[in-house]
């Protein structure tokens, strides 16, 4: 269930800073919400997978760690990946 080759450059084309950037938070951030949609996606369907809930869990909490880190950073970089990827914000 990774991300196949096409999906994973259309993403980093979407959200990428600079030329040749792939690990920007913004990048990052939206890799993990596409992982994030598919795994639940999969759960909604197989309900008693634990294993894929536990690996939900930790992706999103590794999410909400770089949405913090672009927040205190720069918030208006952080206001536009939340409003593009159609994030709640706390």
């Amino acid at each position: 269930m990774a991300l196949k080759k096409e999906e994973k450059a259309q993403i980093i084309d979407a959200y990428r800073v600079h030329e040749g950037d792939t690990g920007s938070p913004e990048v990052q951030i939206a890799m993990l919400t596409t992982r994030v949609n598919q795994l639940t996606d999969h759960l909604r369907i197989n309900k008693h997978d634990e294993s894929s809930r536990r690996g939900l869990l930790k992706l999103v909490g590794q999410r909400r760690r770089l949405l913090a880190y672009l927040r205190r950073k720069d918030f208006t970089r952080y206001a536009a990946v939340t409003e593009k990827l159609k994030l709640r914000k706390k």
